[in-house]
C-alpha cells in the first residue's frame, strides 16, 4: 500500500492545535455577542467616565480618575472572565453545545484553557479601550507594566475558574441571575468606585479577601501609588485561581 492512502490521517489533532481552535471559535463567539459586549465593555466604560467627572463618592486625595482607573480596568477583567463566561457557558451546557463537544476529543481542562484564552484576547480589547479613554479623562498611571500583567493573568484565572464552576454546576437561568447579581454586589463591595475604607473595619476584612478587591487594590497599589509588587493581592489572586480552576475540573458537568 502506497503511503498516504489515508491522508489525512483519521484520528484527534495534538492537544495544542485542538486548544488553538476552540480559543479562536471562543473568541469570535464573544466578539459577536451584543449583550456580552454591553457587559463587558460599555458598563464599564460609562462608569469610568461618569463617575470621573461628576463628584458622585469620594475617593480620597487626588483626581478621581487615577483612583477609578484601576478599578474600572478589574471591572473588565471580572466582567468577562466570570460574569459573561458563565453566562454563555451555561447556556451553552443547556443548547447541548457542551454535550457535542464531550464527544469530541478536547479534553474538558483543554475547553476551559480554551475559554480562559479567549477571555485574555478580549480583556486586551478592553484594556486598550478603557486605558485611552482614562488617559483622554487625564488618568497618569505609575508602576510598571509586570506587576499589571501578573495582576491580571492571575486574576483572569480566578474568575475564569470561578464562571466555570458556577456554568458547569447550576442550570442556565439560574446561572444567569446567580452571575448577574454577584457582579453588581462586587461591583459595590469590591473597592471598584467605593474605596474600602468607607466600610465598616469588620466588613472591610471580609471584602479584602475577595478576588475583585484583590485585584483593583493590587492594580490601584501599582497604577496609582507606584508600588512595585503586590504580593499580599497576587496571593490571594493565586489561592482563588487555584480553588476555583481546581473545582471547575472536578466538578465541571458537560450536561
Amino acid at each position: 500500500m502506497s503511503a498516504g492512502t489515508y491522508t489525512p490521517r483519521p484520528g484527534a489533532a495534538p492537544v495544542g492545535r485542538m486548544i488553538a481552535a476552540q480559543a479562536l471559535f471562543e473568541t469570535k463567539m464573544l466578539l459577536r455577542n451584543g449583550e456580552q459586549l454591553l457587559l463587558t465593555v460599555v458598563i464599564p466604560s460609562l462608569l469610568l467616565v461618569l463617575f470621573s467627572t461628576v463628584d458622585i463618592v469620594d475617593t480620597g486625595d487626588g483626581r478621581p480618575v487615577d483612583f477609578l482607573a484601576p478599578g474600572v480596568l478589574a471591572l473588565a477583567v471580572m466582567s468577562t472572565a466570570f460574569t459573561g463566561q458563565a453566562i454563555a457557558t451555561g447556556f451553552e451546557r443547556r443548547y447541548g453545545v457542551l454535550k457535542r463537544l464531550a464527544a469530541s476529543p478536547l479534553p474538558r481542562w483543554a475547553l476551559m484553557t480554551a475559554k480562559t484564552l479567549a477571555v485574555l484576547v478580549t480583556e486586551v480589547l478592553q484594556i486598550a479601550l478603557l486605558t485611552a479613554i482614562a488617559l483622554g479623562l487625564g488618568w497618569s498611571p505609575q508602576g510598571g507594566p509586570l506587576p499589571v500583567l501578573l495582576l491580571i493573568v492571575l486574576g483572569t484565572a480566578a474568575f475564569s475558574g470561578l464562571g466555570l464552576l458556577m456554568a458547569g454546576t447550576l442550570k442556565a437561568e439560574a446561572t444567569l441571575a446567580a452571575a448577574n447579581l454577584v457582579f453588581l454586589l462586587l461591583l459595590v463591595g469590591g473597592g471598584v468606585v467605593v474605596p474600602l475604607d468607607k466600610f465598616p473595619d469588620a466588613a472591610r476584612g471580609l471584602l479584602e479577601l475577595l478576588p475583585i478587591s484583590a485585584l483593583s487594590g493590587g492594580l490601584r497599589d501599582v497604577l496609582q501609588d507606584g508600588a512595585a509588587m503586590p504580593w499580599a493581592e497576587l496571593g490571594i489572586l493565586a489561592l482563588w485561581a487555584a480553588a476555583g480552576l481546581g473545582a471547575a475540573a472536578k466538578l465541571f458537568r458537560w450536561e
